[in-house]
């Protein structure tokens, strides 16, 4: 009798990654910091989830990210000049994971679940909070796109907890 049941092994690690050893030294470095993750979009619609995101406090507010330069978040973004940024929480891990092309999106992004339309792009309608930036500049930087925007709205609607990024998972509620 064969010990082996059919059937696929499920990993609890992505075989095809890279082992951490063999990973750049500042790859390794930033994946030590634990990031807040964030759905951009912008009229189109289009949308991304980032988790290289900062804000500011001034007189205005300000906002910087990283962006692919190459992604359709940027064509819609520049095109634009404005975007929406909603931080995310844990009940949006698979949209999270929908927006960073890691999930099928059968019919589109923006397919499923609620959204608010505002004129910076559209926001789940269960963010607690968001802000409409208006873009302000880009240039390369590192492997991405240094975005730099102006906040001209910010509403806040509830408390989300964070959803957080930490060596290449979320981290647990």
């Amino acid at each position: 009798m064969n010990p082996i049941e059919p059937g696929a092994h499920i990993h609890g690690t992505d075989p095809f990654a890279t082992p951490e050893q063999a990973r750049s030294p500042i790859r390794r470095f930033r994946g030590r910091l634990a990031s807040p993750v964030t759905l951009w979009t912008a009229p189109g619609p289009a949308g991304f989830t980032v988790s290289s995101t900062l804000v500011v406090d001034g007189d205005p507010g300000r906002l910087i990210g990283i962006l692919d330069d190459e992604s359709e978040l940027w064509e819609a973004v520049s095109a634009a000049g404005r975007f929406a940024v909603a931080p995310l929480g844990p009940a949006h891990r698979q949209l999270a994971d929908r927006f960073a092309g890691l999930m099928p999106a059968p019919g589109g992004l923006f397919r499923g679940g609620e959204w608010t339309q505002t004129p910076f792009g559209p926001v789940p309608a269960d963010a607690g909070a968001w802000a409409g930036c208006r873009l302000d500049g880009a240039r390369e930087f590192g492997w991405g796109l240094l975005v730099e925007a102006t906040i001209e709205r910010v509403e806040i609607v509830g408390e989300v907890p964070p959803l957080v990024h930490y060596r290449g998972r979320y981290l647990a509620d």
